[in-house]
């Protein structure tokens, strides 16, 4: 048996240079003491066969042999690990001389911008910031608002439906009802806010943009107070040259209605790229609030009058900015949004 584990321990000896990796220890490891099928472990389970003083001694020597194969297995893997340990801290090894790098910060979206600043000049003007659901009853969507109901607006084709009742909401107009609901004239209220439509995307057009209603309600307004109030507000977002028109139009919840141009805000009027060479803008819709509204909310026609319009936010903030595209706004690219800053 003695010659036996001799045999054994050269035989380590002789395979133990050509060890090189990691990976080539754990093989040796495992050859020479694995559990299952280890060289030593498969001597060990001769000793049963011998006699008690030859076990005695056979084991020891056995011993002996195990712990000097699993002491040069341990100082192999040792060195490998400082050696990686060493790679390791040449290559992530940091220049603490260098100077740091500033972090670019985080800035608002352009239509953020842009909804900030129409809402400080409604808050100069006196009015109230109002906020609301983006999910409407019909009352609220389409009823209120004097839509009758063979209206193109309530077809499945114009409006994100949710239930037979329920809708996203397809224009902020449906703010006036609530303000209306909660305060008593005289009230001014500005609601910004998202609004849904089931268009199909393209450079003019995507199925969810922005919106801002003003209302007015109190005793003796007339059209003239909708002119001044538009007038001042285009001024003050566009400079005090800026020019307004109104266009007869039709909308079921103002009586008259009228489409709003203002004068470019490019080329004064003059006609560039931007406003295709008419020297005009489209704003949006505006009129005098139907009587029909007014009574639906409790509100007597006879004393009180008022006027709304409306404009889109994400067709301006293109045009202000210069996109010929408005789904680049939602594109959410960083390279794009950077602009901004």
């Amino acid at each position: 048996m003695s010659d036996r584990i001799t045999q054994l321990r050269t035989d380590f000896d002789r395979e133990l240079p050509a060890v090189t990796t990691d990976a080539d220890a754990t093989a040796l490891r495992d050859r020479w003491v694995g559990r299952k099928s280890g060289l030593l472990t498969a001597e060990m389970k001769t000793l049963g066969k011998l006699s008690p003083e030859e076990r005695k001694t056979a084991g020891a020597q056995l011993n002996e042999l195990k712990g000097y194969v699993e002491s040069a297995i341990e100082s192999l893997q040792a060195g490998f690990a400082a050696k990686r340990e060493a790679e390791q801290l040449v290559s992530e090894r940091i220049d603490v001389t260098l100077p740091g790098r500033r972090l670019s910060g985080g800035h608002l979206h352009p239509i953020t911008l842009l909804r900030q600043k129409i809402e400080d000049i409604f808050v100069s003007m006196g009015y109230e910031i109002e906020d609301g659901p983006e999910i409407e009853t019909h009352f609220y969507n389409f009823d209120a608002l004097n839509i009758p109901e063979n209206h193109p607006a309530r077809s499945p084709q114009d409006t994100f439906y949710i239930t037979d009742q329920l809708a996203l909401r397809s224009q902020t107009s449906t703010m006036q009802i609530h303000a209306m609901q909660k305060r008593r004239p005289p009230l001014r209220v500005a609601a910004p806010g998202r609004v849904f439509r089931r268009d199909t995307p393209d450079a003019t057009h995507n199925p969810m943009f922005y919106q801002v209603e003003g209302l007015l309600v109190d005793r003796g307004i007339t059209l003239g107070d909708l002119k001044g109030t538009v007038e001042e507000f285009v001024r003050r977002l566009f400079g005090p040259e800026t020019r307004t028109r109104f266009r007869p139009s039709y909308f079921p919840f103002v009586e008259p209605g009228a489409e709003i141009d203002y004068t470019c805000f490019k080329c004064n009027g003059a006609g560039c790229r931007v406003c295709k060479g008419s020297g005009w803008i489209e704003m949006g819709g505006s009129g005098m609030v139907h009587p029909n509204v007014l009574r639906g909310v409790g509100i007597d026609p006879e004393e009180f009058t008022g006027f709304a319009f409306g404009l889109g936010l994400d067709r301006l903030c293109a045009l202000m900015y210069g996109l010929d595209d408005i789904r680049l706004l939602y594109e959410n690219d960083v390279r794009f949004l950077e602009q901004f800053r």
